[in-house]
């Protein structure tokens, strides 16, 4: 989806003009009802199609395939590890779970250290020249998912802010900017 030209010469700018430090109601409710899960170290089944629903319904097939058994270890394992790459490996195990679909985990799980990669923010960020690769946004590898996690808790440290409220604020302003629609009905 084209861009129109944006108005920043700098994405430090974009993001002090549009910062958005407030969160959806019904994103908020379901950060809410998954603080459980990182408490008890795990999602469960229902909280895990609860991401999927909220992320991309689509991928609700592969999701259920998933036994409980192995949500339960496989997210623990990911919520256990301190190293990135581990936790994004351990989550893409999980039928149904891409890389923009792990993002979602760990951000609804932990808004202040993760926000949701997809095409919308990466598209921005290529078009400000912030990131080099990949300028369709699609079928990201782990290293473009860590410069992206990289990207946005460097502006939420500047901002004092959540890494959620810089990937919406990107998200948001990609909306502002998009030419057309981003999916054809």
């Amino acid at each position: 989806m084209p861009l129109k030209q944006l108005p920043y010469k700098r994405l430090q700018h974009l993001i002090g003009f549009h910062l958005s430090t407030t969160e959806d109601p019904a994103t908020q409710k379901i950060i809410n009802q998954l603080s459980s899960a990182m408490e008890r170290g795990y999602l469960t089944k229902p909280q895990l199609v609860k991401v999927c629903r909220w992320k991309s319904p689509r991928a609700i097939k592969h999701i259920r395939r998933n036994r409980e058994k192995t949500i339960k270890r496989i997210t623990k394992a990911a919520f256990g590890t301190r190293s990135e790459q581990k936790k994004l490996d351990f989550l893409t195990r999980l039928s149904g779970v891409s890389i923009p679909m792990a993002s979602s985990i760990l951000m609804l799980t932990n808004p202040q250290r993760y926000g949701v990669i997809d095409i919308r923010v990466w598209q921005l960020l290529y078009k400000m020249g912030t990131v080099t690769a990949n300028p369709d946004g699609v079928g990201f590898d782990f290293k473009q998912w860590y410069r992206y996690l990289m990207i946005i808790r460097y502006f939420a440290r500047k901002y004092k802010v959540g890494a959620r409220d810089i990937e919406r604020t990107l998200f948001n302003v990609h909306g502002l900017y998009q030419k057309g629609t981003l999916y054809k009905e």
